[in-house]
């Protein structure tokens, strides 16, 4: 099977952690995989690429340039000539409303994945109206989470082709504590609370911050990985309270995951959420987690496994870190088992082998996916 992913990455968030993660399973289970990767900003050591290209997985630059959507989609309708895929799997707004109907116009069959919804001002309320009545139109849809089903189906996207796949983890090598903290730059004994994302409004990172004020007497430091359009206000908001010398900014890390073993602690704080894989890589690292009950997060997680606190609320969140910090062997518990879950639950495995299934509804026709 030739499949053909196409994405508009930025950073590698977990948008495109998702992409390289399908691709590179998908390489490894015989097919024919190459990656359409849509960019405004320079080609050149974009992060995206490397683990596509280690993994054997054919990539295609389309540069808008000044000519813009135009030329975007001529060169998208080029690569389903030359290619001949058998289906183009689009992830993120852009692919899905812009460059979905030139393959259905090539009769080749379309299928998205819906990661998640940023949500906040009505520029990115229109982008998601959008997207949603581009749904309507694509042979089937994946959600990462049953929470997302249940807003497409609001939004008038049929039931019937839905289909909820979370998303999966391979737990790669990772550093030992000495050497994540001297990567990151932290001392030895420090209680460090981990935070990986975008600096967005709907990741919340203001929150914990607000809630490492309501914990000033904890010897605690945050470690931040990740940038975004939030910086400076974060940062600000930061020496407001005081915490100048308690929070790391360490900028974007392409590849986080092996630092999460610096980490007593990781929290998520979103506002809201898909299939979130930071969550992931701290359960892979057998990090105790502390997360907002959002999106698709607390099926991804038990209370036996995490601890759970309300988005937009820094008093939870700062209790719950105050008693991480006072029972660190319920907390280390709490972690072993979410490791364990991500092991029995999240393979790779059978993560292609459901996304197979759909692709081989799409193309057959069959009322049914074949799905294992």
């Amino acid at each position: 099977m030739l499949i053909l992913h196409v994405a508009a990455p930025s950073d590698v968030g977990g948008l495109e952690r998702v992409v390289q993660g399908l691709a590179r399973e998908q390489r490894r289970a015989g097919h024919d995989v190459h990656v359409a990767a849509i960019l405004t900003g320079p080609a050149v050591d974009h992060p995206f690429f490397t683990p596509l290209a280690d993994a054997g997985v054919e990539t295609h630059i389309v540069l808008p340039g000044p000519r813009g959507y135009r030329r975007e989609r001529g060169a998208v309708a080029e690569l389903c000539r030359r290619l001949r895929p058998t289906v183009v799997h689009t992830h993120g707004y852009r692919p899905d409303v812009l460059d979905a109907g030139v393959a259905r116009r090539a009769g080749v069959p379309v299928v998205t994945t819906v990661h998640g919804f940023t949500g906040g001002d009505w520029k990115n309320r229109v982008y998601e109206w959008l997207q949603c009545r581009a749904f309507r139109r694509f042979d089937a849809v994946v959600v990462v989470s049953q929470p997302l089903k249940t807003r497409l189906v609001r939004a008038g996207v049929h039931a019937e082709r839905i289909h909820v796949v979370p998303n999966a983890w391979r737990p790669g090598p990772a550093l030992d504590r000495a050497a994540a903290r001297r990567a990151l730059g932290l001392g030895p004994e420090a209680f460090v609370v981990g935070w990986v994302g975008r600096l967005s409004r709907e990741k919340g990172l203001d929150v914990l911050l607000d809630a490492i004020g309501h914990v000033a007497d904890l010897p605690l430091v945050a470690s931040v990985i990740g940038d975004g359009a939030e910086r400076r206000p974060l940062a600000a908001q930061a020496r407001r309270l005081g915490l100048d010398g308690r929070v790391r900014w360490h900028g974007v890390v392409p590849d986080a995951a092996p630092l999460f073993a610096a980490f007593d602690l990781f929290v998520l704080s979103s506002r809201t959420e898909g299939s979130p894989m930071v969550v992931f890589e701290a359960m892979a690292a057998g990090v105790p987690v502390i997360a907002t009950d959002v999106g698709g997060v607390p099926e991804m997680l038990t209370p036996e496994e995490a601890v759970f606190v309300p988005p937009d609320h820094p008093a939870a969140l700062a209790a719950a870190i105050r008693a991480a910090y006072r029972a660190p062997a319920a907390a280390r518990a709490r972690a072993a088992r979410a490791r364990e879950r991500l092991c029995r639950d999240f393979g790779t495995e059978r993560w292609c082998e459901r996304y197979d299934g759909i692709y081989q509804l799409v193309t057959s026709g069959s009322p049914e996916p074949v799905l294992p």
